[in-house]
């Protein structure tokens, strides 16, 4: 793969070795989940991850689809999208023996790594609505967006440059999203217990939570 040989020629040995030990999808969720949650408001390459050691769901999908393209996946991802209450979230997504799994940056626990075990997109997507609310409280999670194949972006070359990734942001935020809860189910919906909420933002950084407006309007 072109695009997989013309990164790998920019990294350096120590960093090849690194990413090379990423021999799986767990092991990849692994080395996300030991660099900090990015506060900053720009997008990283899957270089400037490695490089910068620090990443938002955005440059986690996108370093996790280029880890996982290393081992022979499509580099795929897929945003799921909250209310207008919170953030969207980016996830790599990866596939075996016909089941979904994904793999994630969050600030909150629960909105990472997924085994293959979902046999559709909607239960996948459907895993993560009880982990996602918002800091009052609330599920937040409505819908998504189906997958993105990132190698229609080989041309920007998006796995070790900055300067195109605002395109791949503005491709996912033209397409649809899929529902996943009517309106009369938001309407039943219960807030999100004390544990729950204390669990989920274990080792949350504050500066990266996104908070809502006041009220419900």
């Amino acid at each position: 793969m072109r695009a997989v040989r013309g990164f790998d020629e920019q990294l350096t040995p120590e960093e090849l070795a690194l990413i090379r030990g990423l021999s799986s999808p767990f092991r990849i969720q692994e080395f996300l989940d030991t660099i900090p949650y990015s506060v900053e408001e720009i997008y990283r390459s899957p270089l400037r991850v490695l490089r910068d050691r620090q990443a938002h769901c955005f440059d986690g999908a996108l370093f996790a689809a280029a880890a996982l393209r290393r081992l022979g996946y499509p580099p795929l991802i897929l945003e799921l999208v909250p209310n207008d209450r919170d953030d969207e979230h980016l996830l790599a997504l990866y596939r075996c023996d016909g089941l979904w799994g994904a793999v994630g940056q969050s600030n909150f626990v629960g909105l990472r790594f997924r085994e293959p075990l979902y046999r559709t997109l909607r239960e996948l997507a459907l895993s993560y609505f009880e982990q996602y609310f918002n800091v009052q409280r609330e599920k937040t999670l409505r819908g998504y967006r189906k997958p993105l194949d990132l190698r229609v972006f080989d041309g920007f070359d998006w796995m070790a440059s900055n300067d195109h990734l605002e395109t791949i942001a503005a491709r996912l935020d033209r397409m649809r999203p899929v529902p996943l809860v009517k309106p009369d189910m938001e309407a039943r919906l219960a807030p999100v217990d004390e544990r729950t909420y204390r669990g989920g933002l274990l080792g949350a950084d504050e500066r990266g939570l996104y908070r809502p407006p006041s009220g419900h309007g």
